[in-house]
């Protein structure tokens, strides 16, 4: 692609900014949506959402890193992070803590503030990524290999359905099952050949 032809679809480098901010939350409103209203049992649906939101988020660090860099930089005024707020992460945010309520009117969750705990939910897998250079300094491993990936997915989906979950054991073996499933997905991937090339570089 020339110059040219970049500039006659965006106009200028903060419309070009904007677009890839798009790209992103457009994708991760449609995969969590999917799974927010799939008809399956709420505590299934719950635990799913969350293990997608931990896969996009892995999947796109690039991505992750701008968004918080418009977090950062909130106190100037972001016309894109109003944007992402309005368009994307408030339908998701009433979703889930609709579901997280309905939960507890049926008795499969416990009395907790939805309020609260679905924000939580996004600060566990989110905090994961944003310490990934730290990790490295810490242990000296690799935070993006797929063996650190799928034990962090694991434990993710363990404490949000130990926190929730009125039946905690219930709650533990179905995000077990969820996590291995996750598994042999990634296993099945990367046995039948190497992923798409996504640009993306980890942080």
């Amino acid at each position: 692609m020339n110059k040219a032809l970049l500039y006659y679809y965006f106009h200028d480098k903060e419309s070009l900014y904007g677009a890839v901010l798009d790209r992103f939350f457009v994708h991760l409103t449609e995969r969590l949506m999917h799974e927010l209203d799939s008809g399956a049992p709420l505590g299934e649906r719950l635990l799913r959402y969350t293990c997608a939101q931990f896969d996009c988020v892995a999947e796109s660090p690039h991505h992750a890193r701008l968004f918080q860099g418009e977090l950062t930089n909130a106190g100037r005024g972001s016309r894109h992070l109003t944007h992402i707020a309005e368009h994307y992460i408030r339908p998701l945010a009433l979703r889930v803590t609709e579901l997280i309520q309905q939960g507890i009117s049926s008795g499969e969750f416990r009395e907790v503030d939805p309020i609260q705990f679905a924000p939580s939910i996004a600060a566990i897998n989110v905090h994961y990524f944003v310490i990934a250079p730290v990790t490295r300094i810490l242990f000296g491993r690799d935070p993006y290999a797929p063996e650190a990936i799928r034990k962090r997915r694991a434990a993710v989906l363990n404490f949000v359905a130990a926190a929730l979950f009125t039946d905690r054991e219930a709650g533990i073996k179905l995000a077990a099952e969820i996590a291995n499933q996750r598994e042999t997905a990634d296993n099945v991937e990367h046995a039948s050949g190497p992923a798409a090339n996504t640009g993306e570089e980890r942080p």
